[in-house]
């Protein structure tokens, strides 16, 4: 890792920075002891008014809505175009070019070997880290996410599900996944299995009484826009609406949060806990 005075710097200015996004839950009414634990959520392709709260008249997202009321929020906050760069600026607090990453394929989404990592820096604090959902950033050595500072990582391949070899027949439910490197068959839609297994993850280190760094980068929003029936179903009938798929895939985020913060109020999680939600770039083909 290196140690140098300006890489410190742009690492306390991205935690810093982190900590300021959404804090959704609540906050301790006096300082704690321990660290707080970080759960950080990178949803896909989901635009600035792909949101009822930002202004989306067809949307109904009343935890996502919630959590902006009580939040701290950027007004003035940009992200890269695409995918990968993003990704890639979150994780090391600089520019992506900087980083090698300038676009999502051709081997120009692979972080470069010399990079520390926000999961890096959490590990080297004392914290359990975790990703689940997409990373982006590469899928072989020296570039998956267990070789940059992730203690667990199930994640799919490339930029989508269908990406991920050798199960490129994966269609977001019953799909195989990459589970600390190893290929790993899960039920259900891809979404639900981000969130059920990272709060299986939170669980654990609260039970070793380990901080933890949880980052769900799901791969919804984005395209083919395909969401379960009873979803989609929400959407279907709206005039003029050509993809009910897609936010029927928003709805099902929207639920998934509302479960993580209910998750985190039972497991007396929330005083110590910052939550952050963001997205990776604009809608692809929503709005």
């Amino acid at each position: 890792m290196r140690t140098t005075g300006r890489t410190l710097e742009r690492r306390t200015f991205l935690l810093s920075a982190c900590g300021s996004i959404t804090a959704g839950v609540a906050r301790p009414s006096s300082p704690s002891k321990r660290p707080p634990n970080v759960v950080f959520v990178l949803t896909d392709d989901q635009g600035y008014g792909d949101l009822a709260c930002l202004g989306n008249p067809v949307l109904k997202t009343p935890h996502l809505d919630a959590l902006h009321q009580r939040s701290v929020r950027f007004t003035n906050f940009h992200a890269s175009p695409t995918c990968s760069p993003t990704r890639a600026a979150l994780m090391t607090g600089r520019y992506s070019n900087a980083t090698g990453v300038w676009h999502t394929i051709m081997g120009r989404s692979l972080i470069a070997p010399g990079e520390v990592t926000l999961a890096d820096c959490f590990r080297a604090s004392g914290y359990r880290t975790g990703i689940f959902g997409k990373w982006h950033l590469g899928d072989n050595y020296p570039c998956r996410p267990q070789d940059r500072g992730f203690d667990e990582a199930l994640v799919h391949g490339g930029g989508g599900v269908w990406q991920t070899p050798d199960y490129f027949g994966n269609d977001y439910q019953d799909d195989t996944y990459f589970h600390n490197g190893k290929p790993r068959a899960f039920s259900g839609f891809c979404t639900d299995v981000w969130f059920d297994n990272a709060m299986r993850f939170m669980e654990e280190a609260q039970s070793q009484k380990t901080p933890f760094f949880c980052y769900i980068a799901t791969n919804a929003p984005h395209g083919p826009m395909w969401a379960p029936d009873s979803y989609s179903a929400r959407y279907a009938g709206v005039k003029g609406l050509k993809e009910p798929g897609f936010y029927g895939m928003i709805a099902n985020i929207d639920d998934n949060m509302g479960r993580l913060i209910e998750f985190l109020r039972r497991r007396n999680l929330e005083r110590d806990t910052i939550l952050i939600f963001m997205t990776d770039n604009g809608t692809s083909a929503g709005a």
